[in-house]
């Protein structure tokens, strides 16, 4: 790599991203509007989910777009460092930046390192950093979820997909590293939704919260 990719650039991008990935959107929205700490409502999760549980769309919404946007922003933040650079050096230090901003959403500094799935971050990354891959992977979102009707489902097959989307469309090696490793962080924390699906217990969307919030739990 050339100097454009300097160990303190390098640096400053893993650093900034995790802790840009750390700010806790579902927490702030939840007590600025007046609807409490989400962690002590429903499942505990910090996601929009959850922070819809609250009977408030406006900060669940705050809480989607704020954990997809820190995704992004610090995709952006490392296409803007590297603009000089060689597509190769702008695509290491995006999955660089992009993989700790996930990484500070899964494991808050701020939250004693309990954070969400990341669901949400991990679109908004891949929109940022390969746009038709995040939209083909928003596309197998919503057919996987209108036909079984199965949020948890939906995400585990998105992600799981992204990796090879990646490199069909003949994106760089590293942004299929980063939807691979996010891919499998995804999975990691949706341990106990995988374990309910092949239970057959998973509550499918428009369940009622009273499941809902014992399956996510």
């Amino acid at each position: 790599m050339s100097e454009i990719l300097s160990p303190a650039m390098i640096g400053a991008a893993v650093v900034g991203g995790y802790l840009l990935g750390s700010i806790p959107f579902g927490v702030i929205a939840t007590r600025l509007g007046g609807a409490g700490d989400v962690r002590s409502i429903g499942s505990g999760n910090i996601g929009a989910t959850n922070v819809l549980r609250t009977g408030r769309r406006d900060l669940a919404l705050i809480t989607l777009l704020g954990d997809g946007g820190k995704g992004a922003l610090a995709v952006l933040f490392a296409w803007l460092a590297t603009r000089d650079g060689s597509a190769e050096q702008q695509a290491v230090l995006t999955a660089l930046a992009a993989g700790a901003a996930f990484l500070g959403h899964l494991f808050p500094v701020w939250l004693r390192f309990k954070g969400g799935k990341g669901v949400a971050t991990f679109f908004g990354t891949m929109l940022a950093a390969a746009w038709p891959v995040g939209l083909a992977a928003a596309a197998t979102w919503l057919a996987v979820a209108f036909l079984f009707r199965l949020s948890s489902l939906a995400a585990l097959v998105a992600v799981a997909l992204s990796p090879a989307i990646v490199l069909l469309l003949g994106r760089p090696h590293a942004i299929a590293l980063l939807a691979l490793f996010m891919g499998l962080l995804v999975f990691i924390r949706h341990a106990d939704n995988i374990r309910r699906l092949l239970k057959g217990e998973e509550p499918r969307i428009g369940s009622s919260r009273k499941a809902a919030e014992g399956a996510e739990g």
